[in-house]
């Protein structure tokens, strides 16, 4: 007798990792201090507070690919920058929360159906919407994360465990 296990949706799955990440992310941009968003490590390196910024606005991009199946970038309003720390936390929150409700609207059909990102007649990429929220979400978002875990250190600010203890602090809770 056999006994089979279900395999959650990829909508499910999905939406588990990136409350993980989601979380993870959020207590390094915690640390992010405003009177340092203009430092950077380096001229081709980008500010610490552009950094948080596109962290936070990097969420959205999975919600914005579920909205239809396509987007064009010349159309959309870009949110001004945050000018400082709650301000990138409030727009990481909430485009968090918006996220998870658009997830879970979405069945494993519409993650592998095409999304395009167009400026005007120029197709920037075309992906499956699961691509999107790999690639363009969780792997560009650990990316920077990690990309911030070196500008706290440079800061000397402490680094929180992410995936398992930092120099800092025990594991991560």
């Amino acid at each position: 007798m056999s006994t089979a296990t279900t395999q959650p949706s990829l909508q499910a799955a999905l939406s588990q990792e990136l409350k993980r990440e989601l979380l993870l992310t959020r207590r390094l941009l915690e640390r992010v201090p405003t009177e340092q968003f203009g430092w950077q490590p380096h001229p081709k390196s980008m500010k610490l507070g552009t950094l948080a910024s596109h962290m936070a606005n990097l969420v959205g991009f999975l919600e914005m690919s579920l909205q239809g199946p396509e987007t064009d970038m010349l159309t959309r309003q870009a949110p001004p920058s945050p000018t400082d720390t709650d301000e990138v936390l409030r727009r990481f929150d909430l485009n968090g929360e918006n996220l998870h409700k658009a997830l879970g609207d979405v069945d494993d059909e519409t993650f592998h159906a095409l999304w395009t990102m167009r400026r005007g007649e120029q197709t920037i990429m075309q992906l499956p919407r699961a691509a999107v929220a790999r690639t363009l979400v969780l792997n560009h978002l650990i990316h920077h994360r990690g990309q911030l875990s070196v500008y706290l250190r440079l800061l000397d600010i402490p680094v929180p465990a992410i995936y398992g203890s930092s120099a800092d602090e025990g594991p991560a809770k």
